[in-house]
């Protein structure tokens, strides 16, 4: 069963006099890798005297550069998109033969291109315990790791709706044992990672 849903977006900055808009990029357009289906996109810029350029990054999402070519005391951003909304099954993935238990270890070449997907940028106490804690788990499958990953997480912190900017750091994550689901997916990162 799938469910059909409508986002819709909008951003406006109104300025008190007429100003110089420098070229912009804006990300608000779904991944071509998306796994769902969009069925409408509609994105509009004001003013309307401008020039879009689509691009896509290295990661092969779309993004727009907009140039405008006169004054303004307006920008207004529009975004739709249509979306039709169905279950999938996350674990629709075949794992490399070498990475089928944990833990395994990168080919070298691979780990080299991947390595800024590997870098651990924090570090601290409570983390290193989790991690350690987790790091026990030998000879499990790769998937059921993952899957023991997130179920420790989830019944280690309590779950909070911040409205502050930013994501924690894992260790303040970890010490108050409780966080938004940026601050979640930021430690898993982290985890995963040592």
């Amino acid at each position: 069963m799938s469910i059909k849903i409508a986002i819709s977006h909008k951003t406006a900055y109104k300025f008190d006099r007429s100003v110089k808009l420098f070229p912009h990029i804006f990300r608000l357009r779904p991944a071509a890798h998306s796994r769902t289906s969009i069925e409408g996109y509609t994105f509009k810029i004001y003013p309307e005297n401008h020039f879009i350029n689509w691009q896509q990054d290295p990661f092969g999402n779309y993004q727009a550069r907009v140039v405008f070519n006169e004054l303004a005391t307006e920008l207004r951003v529009e975004v739709e998109v249509i979306a039709k909304l169905q279950v999938i099954n996350p674990f629709d993935f075949f794992v490399e033969e070498y990475a089928e238990k944990f833990p395994f270890k990168y080919d070298k070449n691979l780990e080299k291109e991947l390595s800024l997907y590997l870098e651990i940028k924090e570090t601290g106490i409570e983390m290193s315990k989790f991690i350690s804690h987790l790091a026990l788990q030998k000879d499990l499958i790769t998937v059921d790791f993952l899957v023991y990953a997130n179920q420790q997480v989830f019944n280690l912190l309590n779950y909070n709706i911040r409205l502050e900017v930013g994501v924690q750091s894992c260790e303040e994550t970890m010490t108050i044992k409780s966080g938004s689901c940026r601050d979640f997916a930021w430690l898993l990162v982290q985890v995963l990672r040592s």
